[in-house]
């Protein structure tokens, strides 16, 4: 009995460290950064992000707080495989990236029963023509977003840049004075803010909005979202490039940490509605590419009827 239990304790917190590492990547946070706003220091993190240390629910909510998530987040990494939450995020985890968006669709079409014409036509008409790129840095949103804005001949907004206007700083500057809950606050706001005041224009988002799932749904739901890829080398190699190594900076293993933000996030960025693979590529191709899928999205959207009305 004895050696059953502490197995299940080894095994609860080999899922907890697996959690609290893909939660740290998909926010794109180094574990020093992570010790720094939890208050908890970078060698206890270690242990616990390698299953060794055994946390108090105040360290998880401490760790929780710190990367803007609730300790709720934790519990279903902790809370055993018997519960039906957990057995669903087991069967979702086990789809390919690329089902995901219609696992979602035929989610919401259960929960809120519209006709899926109907539904569909509400949801372009709410997405209007706002372009929203996401991925990784370096995958190449503000170079397209700019040519892609001037060939539409429409606004281009960089999410960030609004950011460090309402803050009054930089985005480094802001994570290292208010921390992750502060820069996802602002970023949430100004991404409201954008959508109340644009219809029509192309949106640049920062590589980490999607780990917050406000945000992601917000874009989602109010524009047409598209994933510009790349492979890890490519990223950095841009990256370099543009003289930008944040959040890596001074980090001796930047490439394993891009690797595991890249891989932690993969799964969010397949949500989009289309994927413009830029791996290989030259930025005209790539940039003839998505103009191409918007060109046509928005010939479709002038064929639509009118949306009906909202029978809320």
């Amino acid at each position: 009995m004895g050696n059953n239990k502490a197995e299940q304790t080894t095994l609860l917190l080999r899922q907890l460290a697996t959690e609290v590492r893909a939660a740290r990547a998909r926010r794109g946070m180094t574990r020093k950064i992570l010790a720094r706003d939890s208050a908890l220091s970078e060698r206890y993190l270690a242990q616990l992000e390698s299953g060794t240390a055994n946390p108090s629910l105040e360290v998880l909510d401490k760790i929780a707080r710190a990367m803007d998530i609730t300790i709720a987040d934790l519990i279903l990494a902790i809370g055993g495989s018997d519960l039906p939450e957990a057995q669903l995020l087991a069967l979702i985890d086990r789809l390919p990236a690329a089902a995901l968006p219609r696992l979602q669709q035929a989610l919401e079409h259960r929960l809120h029963p519209d006709s899926s014409e109907a539904a569909s036509v509400n949801m372009g008409h709410a997405r209007a023509r706002r372009i929203a790129l996401i991925g990784l840095r370096g995958a190449g949103k503000s170079t397209l977003g700019r040519q892609l804005a001037a060939q539409l001949e429409v606004p281009f907004i960089e999410l960030n840049r609004l950011v460090e206007a309402e803050y009054g700083a930089s985005i480094g500057e802001i994570l290292a004075l208010s921390g992750q809950p502060t820069f996802r606050r602002l970023e949430r706001s100004c991404l409201q803010a954008v959508i109340d005041q644009y219809d029509t224009a192309v949106i640049a988002t920062g590589g980490g909005l999607v780990a917050d799932p406000q945000s992601f749904k917000l874009l989602r739901d109010r524009a047409h979202t598209v994933w510009l890829k790349a492979n890890p080398d490519e990223h950095m190699a841009r990256v370099i490039a543009q003289g930008d190594l944040r959040p890596m900076a001074k980090n001796t293993e930047a490439m394993a940490d891009l690797k595991a933000i890249l891989s932690a996030r993969e799964p969010l960025y397949a949500q989009a509605l289309w994927v413009i693979d830029t791996a290989g590529q030259a930025p005209q191709q790539s940039a003839a590419d998505l103009f191409e899928h918007v060109n046509r999205l928005f010939e479709q959207l002038a064929t639509r009827p009118e949306a009906p009305p909202n029978r809320s």
